[in-house]
C-alpha cells in the first residue's frame, strides 16, 4: 500500500509540476517595429493595392499587427476597451508594426495570450485590474420617445472563409473578423460588423460633411459606436457610452458629422492629414466647428428621440503598472 501510495504521490507532483510550470502560449518568432505617422499618400497606395493600412489580420500560423498604438494593442490582447485602459499618453500616439509566426497547431484564438506574453516581454508590461467609479454617458430615452427606423432585416456572422467581394478586405477587431470595402473615387466605404451590423460612410464635399448610416445595429451596439467615436473625436471626454434604453431590435441610423470633426479624429490618430477632401488645405481642427455644416454627435443622438445623460458607474479599469517606450531587440 505504501508503495502505491508513493507512486501515486510522485505522479500527482510530476503532474503539477507539468501543469503549473507551463509557460504562457507564445509567438514563435516576432518582429516588433516602431513606426513613423503614417500621411495620406501611404494610406491611398495600401488602399488601391487592396490591404488595410492599419488593423490586425491573423491567418493561417501568421499574425500580423499593422500601424496601431500601444493602447490598441492591448485592447487586442486583453479583451479591454480603450477607455478602460489607463497609461501613460504615448501609449495612443506610439505606433508599432509587428509580424509572428504562430507554433504548429495553434489557432486564431490563441493569439490574444501569445500578444500578451509578446507586449509583456519586448515592452516589460506590468498590468492589474480594478473596479473605479467614473462618470458615464447614459444613452436613455428622450421625452417623446424614440424616433427609430426598424431594420428590415438582421445582421449575420461574417463567415471568415468566405470570399471577399470585389474591393473588399478583411481584418480583425478585438470583437471579431470585419470586411471593408473603400471606394476612393467617391470617398465612401463600408464596414461589415458582423452581428454588430454594419455603418457606412460616404463625403460630402460641398457640405464639408461626412453621412455616417448605421444598419441593422442594437441600441447595445450604438452606444459602443458611440463610444468609440467619442474616443477618437475626443468628444466628452472620450466617456463611455452606456445603452440604458431598454430598447430591443436592430434599427438603421444616419448621422452628419463635420469633415472638420473627422480630421481631428485623423491627426489625433497620428496621420498626416493635409486638408479636406475636394477641398482647400484646412488648418488646425477643432471637433465640432458650427461653421461646417455638419452637427455634434450629441445632437445626431437626440434627433433620433434618444438623449446622454451624464451618470455615474463603477467602471472596470485595466491599469498599466509599468511599460517601456522601446521594445526589446527582435
Amino acid at each position: 500500500m505504501q508503495t502505491i501510495l508513493r507512486t501515486l504521490a510522485i505522479q500527482l507532483a510530476l503532474t503539477a509540476v507539468s501543469v503549473f510550470g507551463q509557460s504562457k502560449p507564445a509567438f514563435e518568432v516576432a518582429t516588433v517595429k516602431p513606426v513613423v505617422p503614417m500621411d495620406q499618400a501611404t494610406m491611398l497606395a495600401a488602399l488601391q493595392s487592396g490591404k488595410m493600412p492599419y488593423g490586425a489580420n491573423i491567418n493561417n500560423r501568421r499574425a500580423e499587427y499593422t500601424y496601431l498604438d500601444l493602447k490598441t494593442l492591448l485592447t487586442y490582447a486583453y479583451g479591454v476597451k480603450p477607455y478602460q485602459i489607463s497609461g501613460p499618453d504615448w501609449m495612443a500616439t506610439t505606433r508599432f508594426d509587428i509580424v509572428a509566426k504562430m507554433p504548429e497547431g495553434s489557432t486564431k484564438g490563441d493569439a490574444p495570450k501569445m500578444l500578451q506574453s509578446l507586449l509583456e516581454e519586448r515592452f516589460k508590461l506590468a498590468t492589474h485590474r480594478t473596479k473605479v467609479e467614473h462618470s458615464v454617458l447614459a444613452l436613455v430615452v428622450g421625452k417623446g420617445g424614440p424616433k427609430l427606423k426598424a431594420s428590415a432585416g438582421t445582421p449575420s456572422a461574417i463567415d471568415e472563409n468566405g470570399p471577399l467581394k470585389p474591393g473588399e478586405m478583411k481584418m480583425d477587431s478585438p470583437d471579431g473578423p470585419v470586411r471593408v470595402k473603400v471606394d476612393l473615387a467617391t470617398g465612401s466605404s463600408v464596414i461589415d460588423m458582423g452581428l454588430m451590423g454594419k455603418m457606412s460612410y460616404r463625403i460630402v464635399p460641398t457640405a464639408q460633411t461626412i453621412r455616417l448610416d448605421f444598419s441593422m445595429t442594437t441600441m447595445s451596439g450604438l452606444a459602443d459606436m458611440l463610444t468609440q467615436m467619442f474616443t477618437m473625436f475626443g468628444g466628452a471626454g472620450g466617456r463611455q457610452v452606456v445603452d440604458l434604453t431598454e430598447v430591443k431590435g436592430n434599427y438603421d441610423a444616419s448621422i452628419d458629422v463635420s469633415l472638420t470633426d473627422i480630421l481631428a479624429m485623423a491627426r489625433a490618430q497620428g496621420m498626416d492629414i493635409p486638408g479636406a477632401v475636394g477641398g482647400p488645405a484646412i488648418g488646425p481642427a477643432v471637433a465640432s466647428d458650427p461653421g461646417s455644416g455638419g452637427t455634434s454627435l450629441s445632437e445626431a443622438v437626440r434627433s433620433m428621440g434618444l438623449k446622454l445623460e451624464s451618470r455615474k458607474a463603477m467602471v472596470d479599469q485595466f491599469i498599466v503598472d509599468h511599460v517601456e517606450k522601446t521594445p526589446s531587440e527582435n
